[in-house]
Parts: structure tokens; sequence; C-alpha cells
């Protein structure tokens, strides 16, 4: 079974995330962690299922979960996180600081 894999930047997003909501509901923060990993997981089955965003890098694809976009890339027969994100952030901006 193929899996998936987070860079550590994508684990330090998942914790700010979690941190972030649990400290009004830690339910909540716990539920939107679960969701995220179980998107992760149907990413791996179905690679090509999020939309591709080659203006921030050639092989990178993105996939909505609530107001978080997980963004991903497809590596030999798996995927890997490479952020996790909320939507609103510029996107150009984080993934190419200096331009």
């Amino acid at each position: 079974m193929a899996r998936f894999r987070r860079t550590a930047e994508a684990e330090n997003d998942l914790l700010s995330i979690w941190q972030y909501i649990a400290e009004d509901n830690a339910q909540a923060a716990n539920r939107l962690l679960l969701s995220i990993d179980e998107k992760c997981k149907l990413l791996v089955d179905n690679p090509k299922l999020g939309a591709a965003r080659p203006d921030i890098a050639p092989d990178l694809r993105y996939f909505s979960v609530g107001s978080y976009l997980i963004l991903y890339r497809e590596i030999s027969n798996s995927v890997e996180i490479v952020r996790v994100l909320h939507g609103a952030r510029n996107l150009g901006v984080i993934f190419h600081p200096d331009n």
C-alpha cells in the first residue's frame, strides 16, 4: 500500500494549525487534522485529484480541506505533502519570497 510523507514544513504547519484552532476548541482542531490526514490518504490513491499549481512549482498540486490547502507533489508511487496552509495565504510569497 502506498503511503504519503510530510516535509518538516508540513509537520510544522499542521502543529501551528492545531494550536491555533485548539485555543478555542481542541475537538475541532483534532477533527480538522483527522480530515486533512484522510485527504492525504485519498491523494495517494488519486494523485491527480488536486489542481496543478505550475505558477508555484512545475510539479506542485493542491487539494482543499475546508479553508486549508494541502500542497503536494507526486513522487514514485506516493505523494509528498509539501505544506498545509490556509487558503487566504499568499502562496507566491511563501514559495518565492525573493520575487
